[in-house]
């Protein structure tokens, strides 16, 4: 048996601690990978905000859901920027968030000048660890291997050592020996 994929991990990670009818953030929809694995997890009684800044993926993700969820009415699609979550998401100034999933980087078979950055990612960890509830999870998975992918996984890095210890568990999962900058993990629970 090999360890979880990073993908797989920052799943497993949520599923331990999102219930039915919670909500939850896909901060970076992508190709609604995580969209439609939130959606399962909290069910037609809870919610899921998906975001991203192209249509494209969106769009994605919307045909993602038709193919897997008999019913995605409880899922709403954000064509913001994922800084903006905590103004989109009604839920959020009431700490009722479960879990937040960040997939940084850019689009798969999409645009790759169109890329997340520190200057609207930070706020937006920010943002959704404040709409968290207690025991609730925020994933980020880093990708260095693009122009600016290292100087954001350093900030996300610095900004997550800041974390007073008393209100928050940070994890790092990552592989060593791989080559072509692998991507990796890191996981912030609300205390």
């Amino acid at each position: 048996m090999s360890f979880l994929s990073i993908l797989n991990y920052a799943q497993k990670l949520v599923e331990q601690r999102l219930l039915p009818g919670d909500i939850a953030i896909d901060a970076t929809a992508g190709n609604g990978g995580d969209t439609a694995f939130l959606a399962r997890l909290v069910g037609t009684q809870g919610a899921v905000h998906a975001f991203d800044i192209q249509e494209q993926a969106l769009i994605a993700t919307e045909q993602r859901l038709a193919q897997t969820q008999p019913d995605y009415s409880h899922v709403r699609l954000h064509l913001r920027d994922h800084a903006e979550l905590y103004d989109a998401v009604p839920e959020a100034a009431e700490q009722r968030v479960g879990a937040a999933m960040f997939n940084l980087g850019y689009l798969p078979g999409g645009d790759h000048q169109s890329v997340t950055a520190p200057h609207s990612t930070i706020p937006a960890l920010q943002s959704a660890l404040t709409a968290l509830r207690k025991g609730g999870i925020v994933t980020i998975v880093l990708y260095t291997g693009h122009p600016g992918g290292t100087e954001e996984a350093s900030a996300v890095q610095s900004w997550v050592e800041q974390l007073p210890q008393k209100q928050y568990q940070v994890l790092e999962y990552r592989f060593l020996n791989q080559k072509n900058h692998p991507p990796y993990l890191i996981a912030v629970e609300k205390l």
